[in-house]
């Protein structure tokens, strides 16, 4: 009953929005739509953009918690911050989203995916998420959509430096600090962060270790350019984050750790040789290791990308031309395997006052697989200056894992999964306001599960091609500022479904919102915000039932002195138990208190 009413309340509160007359920048430009950077005006993709003041006020300790506030996605998690975590985006598996870091593709060729816990939020100045298939522009795994995360970049002036240190329940503790700036042809930016939690009993199994499962993550990025001349600029990123995490395994009392270490490292070479035409070189590496203690398991996956991009524009069109091959490779006793796939992909863009139209079409050789092929087009037609309708159709695959293939349970003749989406967008925005509504539906064929024995070296059980789905729904968002009260929501209905079993995918709910509201007066933000998810079911079968929850945050922010601001928060404010995932908890009521330093 109670949460019948919050629903109501929250679809009054959606109407409100979605009638409000005023939209947010069109001018902010966007890189992941198309991999180049492009107006948000004239982005055909369904993107949200979150930025470094939204991530400071969330008070979240995981991305997953950040990603949970934006339209098209929920998580689930074994416990707390640093124990494994799944992003389902569009009601997609977690392997099907594409994850970049500053450029640098990250995934894991054990599990599929990236491994979400280990990315250090502390140190993300912007996220881009694109919902959707965008293998035709990315490649293999994009079938659900595309997570671009960047740190900060140096901007010209002075060395702005900055700390900023937090405090808050179960004994949490965060010290960050950093430096950027630019001048002259160079431009730099170094943060580091560290962080501490005792946790809770992650755990609520009777069997379980009953044990607070804390975590600590140190983490440090740095970000350097330089422009040797008109039109050249030369940048090289590097990332590193180390999380060792408890856990609670299957033996009682046994205190289980997870060890994380994730690298990225980048170099990138911008060149403006014409008015008309530029390119792009990128060289990036990236090493996933993930450990467990004491029962030992050890696995590391390395991706090398190289990619060359070509652009050229004539007056509104934009064409593109592309390059590009990943290496994998995977270490997991006895696995020592790699692969690799060389890609080629075109693009065509035009962005006119009333239409709207982008082609992408990219064919990809596996050294395992073959080649593959994908293609997308996107139309939109603006009838009126504030209103555009889109509509889209993409394919997309994701290759089956190293793991997938030459562990126990691997089968070395597995195909890539595939997708066929198509939507249909309707989209308004005049200035402080915004409003859209969006209809998907993603086919996806060739799924790979975990069968019956008889394919493999395991008598427990292998790898198989037999899985279909369909992940059909419609997002609703919008956003209104009305002076100094501001408003956002979104609303999912989703049917994420097994097409053999006709049973919901598993942790997915059918029905899930955000609503938020912030009142800004005198230098102080204060905001309030909502979660509510339907019932989930934790498991394929759908026999163990996830009860749905809602839950309130609080928060304000102000400025004490002309280069210090204070944040102070409380979360899941009724103290509600819920689970993410089955005999596993989550936190109750927490608090946060967050102190910054950073002159003006």
């Amino acid at each position: 009953c109670n949460s019948r009413r919050a629903a109501a309340v929250w679809l009054l509160a959606s109407a409100t929005l979605a009638n409000a007359q005023t939209a947010p920048t069109l001018n902010e430009t966007v890189v992941t739509a198309t991999r180049t950077p492009q107006p948000l005006a004239e982005v055909l993709a369904d993107v949200s953009i979150i930025d470094r003041d939204t991530i400071e006020r969330s008070g979240a300790r995981g991305i997953a918690d950040v990603l949970a506030r934006v339209p098209g996605i929920e998580f689930s998690r074994n416990g707390g911050p640093g124990n494994v975590t799944s992003v389902f985006l569009r009601g997609a598996e977690s392997r099907h989203t594409a994850v970049y870091v500053d450029g640098v593709r990250i995934d894991s060729q054990a599990t599929g995916g990236a491994i979400w816990e280990s990315i250090p939020l502390a140190l993300v100045d912007r996220i881009e998420v694109l919902r959707g298939s965008a293998a035709a522009i990315y490649g293999s795994d994009a079938i659900g959509g595309v997570v671009q995360i960047f740190t900060k970049k140096g901007e010209q002036g002075a060395p702005k430096p900055f700390v900023s240190l937090g405090v808050g329940s179960d004994r949490t503790a965060a010290i960050e600090a950093g430096v950027s700036g630019a001048g002259g042809r160079f431009d730099y930016a170094l943060s580091a962060a560290h962080q501490r939690s005792d946790g809770f009993n992650s755990r609520i199994a009777p069997t379980a270790n009953p044990d607070d499962d804390g975590y600590k993550r140190s983490s440090a990025t740095t970000r350097i350019g330089f422009k040797p001349a008109a039109g050249q600029r030369i940048e090289a990123t590097a990332l590193l984050s180390e999380l060792n995490s408890q856990y609670d395994g299957f033996a009682p009392g046994v205190d289980d750790r997870n060890h994380h270490r994730l690298r990225t490292l980048g170099l990138n070479w911008q060149s403006q040789w014409t008015a008309r035409y530029n390119t792009r070189v990128s060289l990036t590496d990236s090493a996933s290791r993930y450990e467990s203690t004491p029962s030992p398991y050890l696995t590391e996956t390395r991706l090398r990308g190289y990619l060359w991009q070509n652009e050229y524009r004539i007056d509104r069109q934009l064409l593109t031309a592309t390059l590009e091959r990943r290496e994998d490779y995977l270490e997991n006793a006895p696995i020592d395997a790699k692969r690799h796939q060389d890609g080629i992909a075109l693009g065509w863009g035009y962005a006119g006052p009333v239409h709207t139209l982008q082609l992408n079409a990219r064919h990809d050789r596996d050294s395992e697989f073959g080649g593959q092929t994908t293609g997308g087009a996107a139309y939109g037609y603006g009838f009126t200056k504030n209103w555009r309708a889109n509509v889209a159709a993409s394919t997309s695959f994701r290759a089956p894992t190293l793991y997938q293939r030459f562990s126990e349970y691997g089968v070395r003749g597995l195909v890539p999964e595939k997708g066929r989406n198509v939507e249909l967008g309707l989209r308004y925005t005049e200035r402080a306001s915004s409003f859209g509504v969006v209809a998907y539906r993603n086919r996806l064929t060739n799924l790979i599960a975990f069968g019956a024995a008889g394919g493999c070296a395991s008598a427990f059980g292998c790898y198989e091609n037999t899985a279909k789905a369909k992940l059909e729904g419609i997002t609703v968002s919008g956003e209104q500022r009305v002076g100094a009260l501001g408003l956002r929501g979104s609303l999912d209905f989703q049917n994420p479904r097994d097409l053999d079993t006709g049973h919901l995918l598993a942790r997915r709910s059918k029905r899930h919102a955000t609503l938020g509201a912030d009142w800004r007066a005198a230098g102080w933000i204060l905001g309030a915000e909502t979660q509510l998810s339907a019932p989930r079911y934790d498991n394929s079968a759908n026999t163990v039932k996830l009860a749905g929850y809602g839950l309130v945050n609080l928060y304000v922010t102000t400025r004490i002195g002309r280069d210090w601001s204070l944040l102070a928060r409380v979360d899941n404010v009724a103290d509600q138990p819920y689970e993410l995932a089955n005999t596993y908890a989550t936190s109750g009521r927490k608090f946060w208190f967050g102190l910054k330093w950073a002159p003006l």
